[in-house]
């Protein structure tokens, strides 16, 4: 190691001593510099990042508005729609008195079998529009034929089949959530093509149909009608019993049993 006296001013210098302190320094310095910097990038990215916080709180905020707005929306919709459904429902049952009350109880029927057959709840929703405006088409039919006391002669009976076909031709131009249009339009189809007024046959009829189809005949046996008292419920159920499979699908018909003879089904 050089070392170097300066006696005069009392001095001796080390220069391997001194070297060394010299890069400790260095370092000091450069681990400062490094420090300062990373402090500058978090102090960036802080920034950065509470900004980033701020919109997405912003965004949040607005897309909550927006749902809350759809949601909003579409509660108005819904009650728009049931409205104007009712609205049909009175207009087809004034139409046709010995009827009324006809349309609301098959609905409640085949809500309840869509339920017991497990359906989605958009789904049955879509059966209770079907189900109270299914007859509205004979708004097109005469009155004195829909009251008619007697037995209706085959040309009667013509015009009465046309009804489903009338309230497709009103139904397709709303643009529902459901197929309410072809499922009052099908609900006299049979599993076996014999129904009306397309003679469709097995899962060419849509589920919703044949659901509404099986309700539609057990309230109308049970009922009263013009030209017969209320035939009951036994009646009805024999019906459906026997023609299980053949005109109405077995899957509603068993459901529709299980409700009667399980579950003790009751209309409202």
């Amino acid at each position: 190691m050089n070392r170097f006296i300066f006696q005069r001013d009392g001095i001796c210098l080390s220069i391997g001593f001194l070297t060394i302190v010299s890069k400790e320094m260095e370092a000091e310095d450069e681990l400062k510099k490094h420090h300062d910097q990373l402090e500058e990038i978090v102090h960036e990215r802080t920034a950065a990042l509470t900004i980033l916080n701020a919109q997405l709180k912003q965004e949040i905020a607005e897309r909550k508005l927006a749902q809350e707005k759809l949601r909003q929306s579409y509660a108005k919709l819904q009650r728009n729609l049931d409205e104007i459904v009712h609205a049909m429902s009175l207009t087809a049952e004034k139409r046709d008195p010995y009827t009324a009350g006809h349309q609301k109880r098959t609905t409640e029927l085949a809500m309840a079998l869509a339920g017991e057959m497990g359906l989605s709840e958009h789904q049955i929703k879509g059966v209770q529009m079907a189900g109270l405006i299914h007859d509205m088409g004979k708004i097109s039919i005469p009155a004195e034929i829909l009251s008619k006391p007697g037995k209706l002669n085959e040309v009667e009976m013509q015009l009465i089949r046309r009804h489903p076909q009338a309230a497709f031709e009103i139904l397709k131009n709303i643009d529902f959530p459901w197929p309410v249009d072809l499922i009052v339009l099908q609900h006299h189809e049979k599993m076996n093509c014999s129904g009306y007024p397309q003679g469709l046959a097995g899962e060419d009829i849509l589920l919703e149909a044949r659901i509404l189809c099986v309700a539609d005949v057990v309230e109308s046996i049970e009922s009263h009608r013009p030209y017969r008292p209320g035939l009951g419920i036994d009646k009805a159920l024999e019906e459906i019993s026997k023609n299980s499979g053949i005109l109405y699908d077995q899957d509603v018909v068993d459901a529709c049993l299980r409700l009667f003879k399980e579950k003790n089904f009751r209309y409202q």
